[in-house]
Formats: C-alpha cells, sequence, structure tokens
C-alpha cells in the first residue's frame, strides 16, 4: 500500500473496526456496563478515530499523478488570448456621434 492512498483492504478494516465498536456499545449497554467500561472504549474510540482520520486524509489525496492531470486539465480550462470574448464593435458605430 501506498503511504498516501488508501486501500480496499484497509477500508474493510476500518469498516471491521467501526461494526466492533459499535457491536461492544450494544453488548455492554444491554448489561448496563456502558460506563463501567469507559476507560475500554475510550481506547477504541482512540484507535478507531485516528484510522478514521487516516481515512479521511487518504481517501481525498491527490497522488502527484492525479495532481499532474487535474494541472493539465485546468490549463486546457484557462481562456487564452484567440479565446478572449468580442466587444462586438463596429467601425460604423462612431462614425455618427450624436451629441
Amino acid at each position: 500500500m501506498s503511504e498516501q492512498t488508501y486501500d480496499e483492504g484497509r477500508s474493510r478494516n476500518l469498516q471491521e473496526l467501526l461494526r466492533a465498536l459499535a457491536e461492544r456499545i450494544r453488548y455492554l449497554d444491554e448489561r448496563g456496563a456502558l460506563l463501567d467500561n469507559a476507560a475500554e472504549l475510550q481506547r477504541l474510540l482512540g484507535d478507531i478515530r485516528s484510522e478514521l482520520f487516516h481515512f479521511e486524509v487518504r481517501c481525498t489525496y491527490d497522488t502527484p499523478e492525479i495532481a499532474e492531470h487535474k494541472r493539465i486539465v485546468a490549463d486546457a480550462k484557462e481562456p487564452t488570448e484567440e479565446q478572449w470574448p468580442s466587444n462586438q464593435w463596429m467601425p460604423d458605430e462612431d462614425a455618427d456621434p450624436t451629441w
């Protein structure tokens, strides 16, 4: 896996971590032990929070190749002198000005 991207395997792992947390919360809640296990939940939340951060950053990261492609497209969209809009001025318009 590239350090700058978030691959499918890591995405599946994050989904499993979230499901495991949800299941653990349900389990503790059914037994009335949510607050008795606050330290465990804090640890689990910390691990998942860190992984969620990496997911958010890496899944939106543009690799150098993608960034170059986006730059090329942006450059192509910039207007050039040939593409400047015409002002529609006609020489005859100023020949007989009305004062």
